[in-house]
């Protein structure tokens, strides 16, 4: 097997930690097989790739599409180091609004398998970070919704101890309705 899944305390969202084949010259790593996903309950059809990069103190999210435009994601950090946050938005779940962080790093390599029904956010702690994440659906931006990063009701420990840089937009998200 080249992944081990954790389920995390929310466990539709599954941390991925890949197998590691590394010598002298560098490493070798697969991010994705669809059958040994599928084998692990996460039988997705990603249909596109991201790819971000942000400096240190920004933080991203958090973000969501809303029905019929619902997106999975997977996630992993190329560059730097990130906290990465999934919020289950699943009104019917038993853990709505209850949340993980994760730390993903181009050290550990690990990523985030994040379902649909979730809100997503992450945090740069390095000087910078590349963020790539593969998604399910299409992206809608009339269906696009967001929640503010420091909602109180969710009391998200994001692990700073700055004060975010937030982009416009997301500055202006509400709080979750519980």
């Amino acid at each position: 097997m080249s992944f081990e899944f954790q389920k995390l305390e929310i466990e539709e969202v599954v941390l991925v930690k890949p197998k590691i084949f590394g010598d002298d010259r560098g490493f070798f790593l697969e991010t994705y097989e669809k059958s040994e996903f599928v084998k692990q309950g996460v039988d997705v059809e990603f249909n596109q790739d991201n790819h971000s990069k942000s400096k240190a103190q920004v933080l991203r999210g958090l973000h969501y599409q809303k029905p019929p435009y619902e997106q999975a994601k997977l996630v992993r950090c190329l560059e730097g180091q990130i906290y990465d946050v999934a919020v289950d938005i699943r009104k019917e779940s038993k853990t709505f609004g209850n949340w993980v962080i994760v730390e993903l790093s181009q050290e550990n390599k690990h990523m985030l398998y994040i379902p649909k029904g979730f809100a997503h956010g992450f945090v740069v702690t390095s000087q910078e970070a590349q963020i790539m994440y593969k998604v399910s659906g299409q992206y809608s931006p009339e269906h696009e919704c967001g929640i503010i990063w420091n909602d109180k009701t969710l009391n998200i420990d994001w692990k700073i101890d700055f004060e975010p840089n937030l982009s416009d937009k997301d500055k202006k998200w509400k709080e979750l309705s519980i």
